[in-house]
């Protein structure tokens, strides 16, 4: 059967979008928010699985600081690579089909860690394991936020992305119980097959009806619309009244109601020079602040917290592993509160607040407590957990400020720079480390953590 004249597509897609703003939560979104968040546990696993690796093999392999600190950047290298490519595949090709190519990349390479048989080999599988690593999160994060509807969206978007400080969580617990007992091959093997079983669930999830409406696909953005409503376990509610003419354009509501430009049967392509025009400058900027702050201060203290309480503390290989695992715990902890409250509280005096504290802690340490192994643990644990929520909250907001058509380029983008600086932040933990001791360290977080507070009060109003 032929699809709407052309002229009618617009009209079609924004009565779409209204049908689509009104559905509530139901049976129907639970797979998506599944399968997508075990890809997303998976892609935490396979981030985190070389900090409890490290441990033993720094004596194995007869690691330099260098070295150690070499392993953990090239990673965030590859990482940086992957965000741009499958940000750029997912505005292309879709989300689904972006997001399953991502999960097998690294799935495959987190076997080839497996068996790498010196530094040489497990960097480049490291590498390239990264770039699927880096494609993942911006793309998933895209997908769930363009299935939920604006009222309450930050809720349904954190408890999804719970799952990553789970899965960090999770990292710390099975290598502290499995690397003792069967050695450091076990993360890799388990990070990597059921990646793969996982790759064959997504590409058999639905496409975002968002993205299918930016592309002009609207018969295919309609069936699926059709299939949310017919799971839905109560009625629709009354339509929403339009936004009117000139409505601020940033705003979570109108991102997710609003046609994208180019909905119609010619639709208009996003460019990377999209993201940095006048529109959307300053806006972008802040977010790569954010950005940078939030991932040079956590994945550095993620990555080489057990290998200093091991080398610089002197702690036993399982208490070192252990002490590592309590600053994911505490990040989902204290995630699980921010969930519920951040669409009262807002994303700017939510995230403003966490770097704050994360700085006043975190100098304290460097200042003060640096020389007390239980201070550091205490601190550390606490700091990562609230800072760790900003991580998240930047998941949540960054694909709110773009519209539809450039929204996994945008976010791509953003992620870039955590991996620039999650690239960073554990070569420059060497070198400090080595000349300046571990105070400098903790000073340095403090300082980064500072300027992510004030980069935060500039954010736009989403909530």
């Amino acid at each position: 059967m032929p699809g709407p004249p052309a002229q009618d597509q617009p009209a079609d897609a924004a009565a779409l979008l209204a049908r689509l703003e009104r559905l509530p939560f139901s049976r129907w979104h639970v797979r998506p928010r599944v399968v997508v968040g075990s890809a997303t546990f998976f892609d935490a696993f396979d981030a985190l699985s070389l900090a409890f690796v490290l441990p033993v093999l720094v004596p194995l392999w007869h690691l330099t600081p260098g070295q150690i600190g070499s392993l953990i950047s090239i990673s965030y290298v590859g990482q940086f690579s992957g965000a741009l490519i499958f940000g750029a595949l997912a505005e292309r090709y879709g989300r689904v089909r972006s997001a399953a190519g991502a999960v097998a990349l690294m799935s495959v390479m987190s076997l080839g860690c497996a068996f790498a048989s010196d530094y040489n080999v497990l960097f480049a599988c490291r590498f390239i394991q990264g770039i699927g690593v880096g494609g993942e999160m911006p793309v998933a994060a895209a997908y769930i936020n363009e299935l939920s509807k604006a009222r309450g969206r930050g809720r349904f978007f954190l408890l999804y992305e719970l799952l990553f400080p789970i899965g960090l969580m999770m990292t710390g617990q099975i290598g502290a119980v499995l690397v003792p007992a069967f050695g450091w091959r076990v993360m890799f093997l388990l990070g990597g097959i059921p990646g793969l079983a996982i790759t064959a669930l997504l590409v058999r999830l639905p496409e975002s009806p968002r993205w299918l409406l930016s592309r002009g696909r609207v018969a295919e953005a309609a069936a699926i619309v059709q299939d949310m409503e017919a799971h839905a376990r109560a009625g629709v509610a009354p339509p929403a009244p339009a936004e009117p003419q000139g409505a601020v354009p940033h705003r979570a509501d109108a991102a997710a109601t609003a046609p994208s430009a180019g909905m119609g049967p010619s639709p208009a392509r996003a460019s990377w020079l999209d993201i940095v025009g006048p529109a959307y400058l300053r806006r972008t900027l802040v977010a790569w602040t954010l950005w940078s702050c939030a991932y040079f201060v956590t994945n550095g203290l993620n990555n080489w917290m057990p290998t200093l309480y091991n080398q610089v503390y002197g702690l036993s290989l399982q208490q070192s592993l252990r002490a590592g695992t309590l600053t994911n715990v505490m990040q989902v902890l204290v995630l699980l509160g921010c969930a519920f409250v951040i669409d009262r509280s807002g994303r700017r005096r939510w995230t403003a607040a966490s770097f704050a504290a994360g700085a006043l802690m975190l100098g304290v340490l460097g200042l003060f407590g640096s020389g007390s192994v239980g201070a550091v643990i205490a601190l550390v644990t606490l700091s990562y957990g609230i800072l760790g929520t900003a991580n998240a909250v930047l998941y949540l907001y960054t694909p709110e400020i773009y519209p539809t058509r450039m929204r996994a380029i945008g976010t791509g983008a953003a992620t870039c720079w955590l991996r620039l600086a999650s690239a960073v932040a554990p070569v420059l933990v060497g070198a400090m480390v080595g000349r300046g001791g571990i105070a400098s360290v903790f000073v340095m977080f403090a300082a980064v953590s500072l300027v992510g507070s004030v980069a935060a009060l500039q954010m736009l109003d989403t909530e």
